[in-house]
């Protein structure tokens, strides 16, 4: 067979002037028109819209859980094979002579900001407590939920859920890009990565297509993480003292308090996508770091220290044990009480994260290769998969071990297990405080709203970046300051008109199934590279090229 040289070209065109000079016509306006056509029918028709959506959302939750489970398991896969193999693992994502841009904290800050860092600050404690109550350990009867023997369960689920898999996710669709981008010349795009499979066919329809869809699951992906956001935002601001008008009698947030934080959040996300990644977002990466790195600090010191260290050490260790079986196993409804809980579960934890993550990717992966000029394969692997892993595994076990073992012991009485999920870690750091200082108990918390803002911006602002460059095919030149305002607008009032209609559960539905689509892109993302990689293996024996003489 004849192996040819890598494609080094790909022509996309773009408008030579106009409103849309430097951006593809044939992807912005589609998903504009797909996003407002998205928001207008939500707010138009809340009652039908909602209703569509959850039959769309049930079926797709019962006919594709396999698929979703499965296609998961292959990018933590293809992750660990490309890093420890050494042909793949060396190479560099870029020329032998690029430079990393960013320094090793600045990289690694700004790949978990934008990855998980919102969710991460609600769920660390929330899940946790979630687990120890109820897990598929409780549902087949093998131990009793809030009890000390279903500690080890409640994180073995919960390192499965932030774990390895959700930064398989990104790191696939961030090592396809940077490697096509930076070794093969190819534009920053979402296109660019299927060039083995598909070719020069790539510039025309098909890749417009791709990018389209790359683009509204992004949109989809980040309103579910700022939806968390903005609840929890709500919950620490009300704590603050602001007001009671941020709450409805349910003790949710109110329709005001939705527009108010969105408006504080998209209007700041703006601002700091217009300054760019080298400022803006770089700065606020490095605070939301520090910030949570005082925060872990504190739950360590003040917290169940040994408590987190035991649930650390056994959660590990009963994670790794469990791993082939938490990836590729899968319950499917066979008409028993326990069998249709556990498929039920399993749709609304593992198949609902999955579909998470892989509606996050094209955001973070995008955002990833961007930032990881000059790494290395493994390099990439270990600072994009494994590190942000084990961060989230201290968060878990140190904050939720916290309100886990305050609560076991009934030291808490229910304080923490009774609020919302997003208010949950302000109630533990209120009850942890409080008795000692009402002033450090209300400084604590404003710290957390801070940290929780330059979250929320930085990933709000890197995905209006992001879009913009997927819209302008790869290209970060033009300034395009009001297609970034127009992303951003639009940004909140997805997650603004989802909230209103249907809560959470909205953006939930629309996000499951936004990502189905994008998920498929990722496998073939996934035969490109490992194609690729192979063919250059070839290509080295035989003296042939397999990057462009210069990449600019």
């Amino acid at each position: 067979m004849e192996i040819k040289e890598p494609i080094t070209d790909l022509p996309i065109g773009t408008a030579n002037s106009g409103f849309y000079s430097g951006f593809i016509r044939s992807v912005t306006l589609p998903a504009k028109f797909i996003i407002t056509a998205l928001i207008l029918w939500a707010l138009a028709f809340p009652e039908g819209s909602g209703s569509i959506l959850k039959t769309i959302n049930s079926f797709i939750l019962s006919n594709f859980a396999t698929w979703y489970i499965w296609v998961v398991a292959l990018f933590v896969l293809v992750c660990v094979v490309l890093a420890a193999w050494p042909p793949a693992g060396r190479l560099k994502l870029g020329l032998d002579s690029d430079k990393p841009e960013f320094s090793s904290f600045s990289w690694f800050s700004m790949m978990f900001g934008a990855g998980i860092g919102v969710g991460m600050l609600t769920w660390s404690v929330a899940e946790p407590m979630y687990h120890w109550n109820n897990n598929p350990e409780v549902i087949q009867g093998l131990v009793a939920g809030a009890t000390q023997e279903n500690i080890r369960n409640a994180y073995k689920w919960s390192f499965l859920h932030w774990g390895f898999s959700a930064w398989a996710c990104y790191a696939i669709v961030g090592l396809s890009l940077a490697f096509f981008s930076y070794r093969r010349n190819l534009p920053l795009t979402i296109r660019s990565a299927l060039t083995p499979l598909f070719g020069k066919s790539l510039s025309g329809t098909l890749g417009h297509i791709i990018d389209i869809v790359a683009v509204v699951a992004t949109i989809l992906g980040v309103a579910q993480t700022l939806g968390f956001g903005v609840e929890q935002f709500v919950a620490g601001v009300h704590r603050i003292g602001v007001g009671d008008w941020l709450l409805n009698d349910a003790g949710t947030a109110s329709s005001a308090a939705i527009m108010f934080a969105i408006v504080v959040i998209m209007g700041a996300s703006t601002l700091s996508a217009l300054s760019g990644v080298g400022k803006g977002i770089k700065w606020l990466s490095n605070i939301n770091m520090v910030l949570s790195i005082l925060l872990l600090g504190f739950f360590i010191i003040f917290g169940a220290t040994w408590f987190g260290l035991t649930a650390m050490f056994y959660g590990l260790i009963d994670y790794a044990v469990a791993l082939p079986d938490l990836l590729f196993g899968v319950w499917g409804k066979d008409g028993t009480e326990v069998g249709d809980k556990l498929a039920g579960w399993q749709g609304s934890w593992s198949v609902f994260y999955w579909a998470w993550w892989v509606a996050f990717a094209p955001f973070v992966g995008l955002f990833l290769a961007r930032i990881s000029k000059g790494r290395s394969v493994r390099e990439f692997v270990l600072g994009a998969m494994i590190i942000p892993s084990i961060m989230c595994f201290v968060w878990f076990t140190w904050a939720g071990g916290t309100a886990i073992d305050l609560e076991l012991n009934g030291m808490a009485n229910g304080v923490i297990a009774k609020v919302t999920d997003g208010d949950k870690i302000f109630a533990m750091v209120n009850y942890m405080v409080e008795p000692i200082s009402s002033t450090f108990s209300w400084l604590m918390t404003v710290m957390i709203v801070v940290l929780l803002i330059t979250y929320l911006v930085t990933t709000a602002d890197s995905a209006i970046l992001v879009i913009n460059t997927i819209n302008a095919a790869g290209d970060e030149g033009p300034k395009a300051r009001l297609h970034i305002i127009f992303w951003g607008v639009a940004l909140g009032l997805v997650v603004a008109a989802l909230l209103l209609v249907g809560g959470l559960q909205a953006i939930k539905t629309a996000m499951v199934i936004g990502a189905l689509p994008f998920s498929l892109v990722m496998v073939l993302m996934c035969i490109s590279l490992v194609k690729a990689i192979c063919r250059d293996g070839l290509r080295g024996k035989e003296n042939m090229r397999t990057t462009p003489d210069t990449v600019d």
